[in-house]
């Protein structure tokens, strides 16, 4: 038997004989409440959830009937009372607690089913202040809190999806409850208001331009179990969070296995990054590996994009992360499943696409219903020991940049092209990070290296790689414009860019040797701006 405070031990079984229903997501709850009817549980109920129960021809008695008190004000005050929350709290196997329901004429109450006003929908919705407020739920959470807490002697459901489980108990129990039950739908119900909570708290900062609040509170909501984490001996699980930005989270996944936690890991990369290009600009595909881009291009047609990017690094694409910027369409799905990918991500696909990969049933395919908002605000979180980093989401845009021309030459309109796509590209490959591109396609990318002339030096090794393997005369790096997302601390890094064919350069700029720099530049008649926006990704 489990311990609850004053040492009363919690009954294994309980019976359901009274029970409160006040749900704004009604979804099974006059099955429910018929269930409870046929097993002869009294029911109490308020408002709208009264009326549909009442509607079904089941006994229903209104809340204010007990409390002896009308719904007031708009329904704000209708179940913070005592009667209410004494009957959800009431120890039942106290006398002092006895005595205080039978002198107040409280009754106990052994089923709370309740669910919250719709603040996460509304807040996604964009609506106004007023009304994102007026969508704050109080009554609920303090009967689901009330009800978890005394959960030795009441069963709380917030979930729709738990009344087939909860009926099965009761079918299985005559009429009971298990505590183990009680145990885990309690932990739910504080799950479920935690996270109420913590998009309330979040809303509020954001309305308020609070950056840093003195509370931050992360929550969401199981959207799928993995088979495991980044390696096999970790467990692991994919919340939503709420935020209706489209992506991995809001995807459909037309078919293919599960996404794995590292499928899910790059596909976000990968989407964020293909996002970075307007579709009404020029199609763009996105292949990422382990997080970090192999290869992006823009191209006349989606198959023309995707061509590009792969030629940059065919060989790291294999198993890799295919994002589009585009629907994707018959002739671009025909050549994609030539090769070994794991995941494709597009704002949709044509019923002829999803036919031809259907050819390869083990692909994944996801339709996301449109592209992330590269320019809209938001949050990212980490873990670290004992604490959790959060910062803004990086929405600079180099368009929105004033770019500074630091070297005698000036960089021509085509070589400004390539530096802002590199730029763009850059952001999104981990640090330190060096981008070559030519003509609106990547021609080498160094990822992640502890030297940025190690970078450097890779992604030319890279293109010196894809121009073999294309049979072409010479690197595409030949002639390229480069993008370093962080400033260059000595002329040695713009050097190593130089020797690969670089003939531009983009850099936020801000070193202190970047004299140095700017002169090995105009000496190699290279031509540099600087942003004045780092984009460092860890």
């Amino acid at each position: 038997m489990a311990v609850i405070s004053k040492k009363i031990p919690a009954p294994d079984k309980v019976e359901i004989k009274t029970a409160l229903l006040s749900v704004f997501d009604k979804t099974g709850i006059v099955e429910l409440a018929r269930a409870l009817s046929e097993r002869g549980v009294r029911l109490l109920s308020t408002g709208g959830t009264y009326k549909a129960i009442a509607a079904a021809g089941l006994a229903v008695t209104d809340v204010s009937e007990i409390t002896g008190f009308p719904e007031i004000m708009d329904g704000r005050v209708k179940t913070l009372h005592p009667t209410v929350h004494g009957g959800l709290l009431a120890i039942r196997d106290d006398s002092e607690h006895q005595e205080a329901m039978k002198k107040h004429g409280i009754e106990g109450i052994d089923l709370a089913v309740i669910n919250l006003y719709p603040f996460e929908e509304v807040r996604a919705a964009d609506g106004d202040y007023p009304t994102t407020v007026e969508n704050i739920d109080i009554g609920g959470p303090a009967m689901i809190r009330a009800s978890a807490k005394n959960h030795a002697y009441v069963t709380i459901l917030t979930d729709p999806e738990d009344y087939a489980e909860f009926k099965e108990q009761l079918s299985a129990d005559d009429g009971k409850t298990a505590y183990a039950f009680r145990q885990r739908m309690a932990a739910k119900a504080y799950a479920r208001t935690a996270a109420y909570d913590a998009m309330i708290s979040n809303w509020f900062a954001e309305a308020l331009a609070i950056d840093t609040p003195r509370h931050r509170v992360i929550g969401g909501v199981l959207k799928e179990e993995m088979r495991y984490g980044e390696n096999p001996h970790q467990k692991a699980a994919f919340y939503a969070t709420g935020e209706k930005r489209p992506g991995v989270s809001t995807a459909v996944l037309l078919q293919g296995k599960q996404l794995s936690y590292n499928n899910i890991n790059d596909t976000d990369a990968a989407y964020e990054l293909v996002a970075e290009f307007l579709p009404e600009k020029a199609p763009a595909c996105a292949i990422i590996k382990h997080a970090n881009p192999c290869g992006v291009a823009t191209g006349s047609s989606l198959l023309e994009a995707y061509q590009r990017a792969l030629a940059c690094d065919s060989v790291s694409a294999f198993g890799g992360i295919i994002a589009l910027n585009r629907i994707l369409d018959a002739e671009t799905a025909e050549e994609i499943v030539k090769l070994f990918t794991e995941v494709i991500i597009a704002p949709d696909v044509t019923e002829e696409a999803k036919a031809i990969v259907a050819r390869k049933p083990n692909l994944r395919l996801l339709s996301a219903g449109g592209l992330p908002d590269p320019r809209a605000p938001g949050l990212t979180a980490k873990t670290v020991s004992g604490g959790l980093l959060v910062q803004n989401r990086d929405n600079g845009m180099v368009e929105d940049l004033e770019l500074k021309v630091v070297t005698k030459r000036v960089p021509t309109a085509q070589e400004l092209d390539d530096m802002k796509f590199a730029f763009k590209v850059g952001k999104h490959v981990k640090s330190n990070a060096v981008v070559y591109a030519k003509d609106g396609q990547t021609a080498g990318i160094g990822a992640g290296q502890m030297s940025r002339v190690d970078s450097a030096r890779i992604a030319a090794l890279k293109a010196e790689e894809a121009a073999k393997a294309l049979g072409l005369p010479a690197p595409m790096t030949q002639g390229s414009a480069v993008a370093s997302e962080a400033f260059l601390p000595f002329a040695d890094g713009l050097l190593s860019m130089i020797a690969a064919g670089a003939t531009a350069v983009i850099q936020p700029g801000g070193s202190m040797r970047d004299q140095e720099v700017i002169d090995a530049a105009n000496e190699h008649g290279v031509a540099m701006v600087f942003t004045g926006m780092r984009h460092f990704r860890h």
